[in-house]
């Protein structure tokens, strides 16, 4: 018996440590630059966001993760400032935070990152709520006794903690607050590390370079937040060991990590982001304490954008009067087999509600197109009346008045007809990138048509320039010159190259040529003369990104992906 007891104990033991060395996973929840955003979006699509759906969401993610969950914001949870497209004045913007502040309590919010615009109303309103500590308010470098500098909370078997850092230009704003360079992050990480924190997070509103600063100097951060409002520059998903995550904008989105931890250390970070969209219930406890609307904004429905009664109180509610009649011109081609009206005429309804349209061809509305100077088709005109419409103002950027009459503006309306440019029956052109992920599977279909192609580059005043730099501006230039010394082989060149771009040795798909001759084309004035004629037509047609298909010279539409062969067949055909 004690023998097997013995065994068992052994065995037990080893059980135990084999679990231990096995994998943990932990759930992290975000937001930031919400700008106390309350509502869904009031944008033409997607409209997605809204506090009441988000709490629904975060509800229903709990349930799926009992073990428990971390819920964070990185800042700029309060409205008011440049960056929030709803504010309205201080008053109303004020309680709308107040109100985010209070629904950010429901859901439960662990933690909340500081940034300048959480002092938008001063230092005693920022006090006042920081105080509450629900949630908790973190930064480790501003000083106040209101705030704490980290957290850590342990679930899931893991143990996180969570540090905040606060941007120094919150310092402009903060009424005698101070906000230190953050000099001892690195051993406020060493005292969680030694308090058994597995997983490190930041929650940060520096800028970037005080970012990058930061992580050139402290090494031992898993996870950093960037809550400030990301340019274009900020495409890093890591740097160093240390993974980048930045919050959806507006809170339309919420973000979701998963995180895999193994010996005390982060293996993983899987981002994912979830749409809010009008498919997720909103839940009742935060609907509760939602005014109806806090402008007219708010106050959307069927179509109708209503008035806004008694703004930011819960009493508040919406009107709608009936919509005026507004009549639109929409002119159009009967031989156009790619004129869609119905995206742009549902557009329109939603914005204009009471609108009717009248439809023209070429024959009909040829005064009117000389009158307007129309160049491309499907137009869309409005009459004056529409001046007299509430949203006419925020719209109105995406009219043309001409004539005294409002055109939409063809990069709002999208381009189909080229009314003035001579057809060319049976002719097809392309206007791709080799550089696209679907480009290889684009070749294939299009092969049988034998369209003419046309490379995605833009000639400016220092040569060319395309969305992948100098890679992408050779590819052309060297497919070029393949297409003129060894036209038999271009279409497999370019196959060849498709599937494997982003390799260098691009004369592996030029079997039995001489590879010298097409170096000394593309990097002479033949392969820029070749460029330059290759990417006339784009700027004919304002072609700026594809996949574009030109059809009988007068016809322009696009796909997302490769295209059906039978449907383009059928376009062709028609």
């Amino acid at each position: 018996m004690k023998i097997i007891k013995s065994a068992l104990f052994v065995f037990g033991f080893l059980a135990l440590n084999i679990g231990n060395l096995c994998a943990k996973e932990a759930l992290v929840l975000y937001t930031g630059n919400t700008h106390a955003m309350l509502y869904p979006c009031s944008c033409p699509i997607e409209q997605d966001g809204g506090a009441a759906r988000r709490a629904s969401l975060i509800k229903e993610l709990r349930k799926k993760f009992p073990a428990g969950l971390l819920l964070l914001d990185c800042g700029s949870f309060t409205a008011g400032g440049l960056m929030d497209e709803y504010t309205q004045n201080t008053s109303l913007d004020m309680r709308r935070s107040e109100v985010n502040l209070k629904a950010m309590e429901l859901m439960e919010y662990d933690a909340v990152g500081i940034s300048s615009d959480e002092f938008n109303f001063g230092k005693d309103f920022f006090l006042k709520n920081a105080g509450k500590n629900n949630p908790v308010f973190l930064s480790a470098n501003l000083e106040s006794d209101k705030v704490a500098p980290y957290i850590i909370k342990q679930f899931s078997g893991v143990k996180i903690g969570v540090i905040g850092l606060t941007g120094l230009s919150a310092g402009q704003k903060s009424e005698g607050l101070t906000v230190n360079p953050p000099k001892d992050i690195g051993r406020l990480v060493s005292r969680l590390r030694n308090e058994g924190v597995e997983v490190v997070i930041v929650l940060s509103t520096l800028d970037r370079k005080e970012n990058l600063d930061l992580l050139s100097e402290v090494k031992d951060i898993d996870i950093l937040f960037m809550g400030y409002m990301p340019g274009r520059e900020d495409l890093e998903s890591k740097i160093g060991s240390t993974f980048i995550v930045r919050p959806s904008w507006q809170g339309r989105k919420l973000g979701k990590l998963t995180l895999k931890i193994e010996k005390g250390k982060l293996l993983s970070c899987k981002t994912e982001e979830i749409r809010l969209s009008d498919k997720i219930a909103d839940d009742r406890d935060v609907l509760a304490i939602l005014p109806r609307c806090y402008s007219d904004a708010n106050c959307k429905k069927d179509g109708l954008t209503g008035k806004c009664q008694d703004p930011g109180e819960l009493k508040a509610s919406c009107s709608f009067p009936k919509p005026n009649k507004l009549k639109l011109i929409v002119i159009s081609a009967k031989d156009c087999v790619v004129c869609n009206t119905e995206p742009v005429l549902e557009l329109l309804k939603k914005e204009f509600p009471g609108v009717s349209a009248e439809y023209l061809d070429l024959k009909r509305a040829k005064k009117l197109i000389k009158d307007l100077s129309i160049k491309v088709l499907p137009a869309y005109i409005l009459g004056r009346e529409v001046e007299k419409e509430s949203n006419f103002g925020i719209f109105k950027n995406n009219l043309e008045f001409v004539g005294g009459m409002y055109l939409l503006k063809p990069q709002v309306s999208g381009m189909s007809y080229f009314i003035n440019r001579p057809v060319k029956r049976g002719g097809l052109d392309l206007f791709f990138s080799l550089f696209d992920k679907n480009s290889a599977g684009i070749l294939s279909v299009l092969r049988e048509f034998k369209p003419s192609l046309h490379f995605l580059v833009v000639e400016n005043n220092k040569g060319f320039d395309a969305q992948n730099g100098t890679l992408e501006i050779e590819e052309c230039l060297r497919g070029l010159c393949v297409q003129k010394y060894y036209p038999q082989k271009f279409w497999d060149y370019l196959l060849c190259r498709a599937k494997n771009i982003n390799s260098s040795w691009w004369e592996d798909c030029l079997e039995g040529a001489d590879a010298l001759k097409i170096k000394a084309c593309a990097r002479g004035a033949e392969g820029k003369s070749l460029l330059k004629e290759n990417i006339a037509l784009n700027k004919e047609v304002q072609v700026t990104f594809g996949l574009s298909y030109l059809l009988d010279n007068n016809q322009i539409f696009s796909s997302r992906g490769a295209p059906n062969r039978e449907e383009l067949k059928e376009i062709i055909k028609k």
